[in-house]
């Protein structure tokens, strides 16, 4: 890609991130990104020919954006699967407020929107893979608890780390970003991992 090519990509990217967090429950139309990116529409189509394309590219950039692969560094190295676990939490859980604005425009959008159900769809499959790979260190380990199978503990896990939870703790409950960590590492502990000795 020419680097003229990848700065208006940016730039639609750019735009797109900004309009999401702008207009939480209203939507987005390809026309709106087109006019704050600056660029007419059929350069917009260029780059990107479909709006679920767009979304999910959005999504990932701001992933790169934020070093998202940085922060998963200490789970992907972590020695235990307890460590991971404690690291993915920690990963993810702190992400969420920094993604929180799209995150929220996206979860408004998707029951009406199939660009945006698909984006979310995408981003949050992410999400699961990593807690599944939390939870296959865990069995590797002999450390996951009997009680649940490695799918039940990942689905348990991925719904424990739901932006909707977080937002219910945070939000409603006024819960402290710290609290919020804090308490999800011990009730994932205490759910998924077996007593030791």
């Amino acid at each position: 890609m020419s680097r003229k090519n990848l700065e208006t990509r940016n730039r639609i990217l750019d735009a797109t991130w900004k309009l999401l967090e702008e207009r939480l429950d209203t939507g987005v139309r390809m026309a709106d990104i087109a006019r704050q990116a600056g660029i007419s529409r059929q350069a917009l189509y260029l780059h990107f020919s479909k709006r679920a394309e767009l979304l999910i590219a959005t999504t990932q950039y701001i992933d790169e954006m934020k070093g998202v692969d940085a922060r998963l560094a200490p789970s992907r190295a972590a020695a235990t699967g307890i460590e991971r676990l404690d690291a993915f939490i920690d990963a993810w859980g702190n992400y969420i407020p920094e993604i929180y604005g799209v995150a929220k425009a996206l979860l408004a959008m998707k029951e009406s929107d199939e660009a945006a159900a698909l984006a979310w769809s995408e981003r949050m499959q992410a999400v699961r893979h990593g807690c599944e790979a939390a939870i296959k260190a865990l069995a590797r380990d002999g450390t996951l608890s009997p009680d649940h199978s490695q799918k039940q503990a990942t689905d348990i896990l991925w719904t424990m780390l739901s932006v909707r939870n977080w937002e219910q703790l945070r939000s409603e409950c006024g819960w402290s970003q710290k609290r919020y960590i804090e308490t999800t590492k011990l009730i994932a502990r205490g759910t998924l991992v077996v007593e030791q000795g």
